[in-house]
């Protein structure tokens, strides 16, 4: 999950809000609280700018709309990656390893801003 309206540090490389990876092929859908931590209990990984923990949209009440966008890859296999402590590095890392292995793509985008 990225928001593409918010640059990391004055670049061009948008927030990472959550990235997931190594979500086994028989999994059909991600469950409401998903806990805190790396590793999750189905073997995938997480991480986002705050941590080991789903980050959800954030664009304040006051401000414009930002462009959150999902995306998701199968793969032809599982990829060996380790969270860093830092979601800008470690997404680059998987994306990385992605190369060479992605079957298919979904994206989905929406708009976003928190209620007044």
């Amino acid at each position: 999950m990225r928001d593409m309206d918010v640059a990391r540090n004055r670049t061009t490389v948008d927030q990472a809000h959550w990235v997931v990876w190594n979500i086994p092929a028989t999994a059909r859908d991600l469950p409401e609280g998903v806990p805190r931590g790396s590793q999750l209990a189905d073997g995938s990984y997480q991480i986002s700018a705050t941590g080991p923990v789903y980050r959800g949209p954030g664009a304040r009440a006051t401000g414009p709309r930002h462009h959150y966008m999902f995306e998701l890859f199968a793969l032809d296999t599982a990829l060996d990656v380790q969270p860093t402590d830092d979601a800008f590095e470690t997404r680059a890392n998987v994306m990385d390893a992605m190369q060479g292995h992605i079957l298919a793509k979904a994206v989905y985008g929406g708009l976003f801003r928190r209620p007044e």
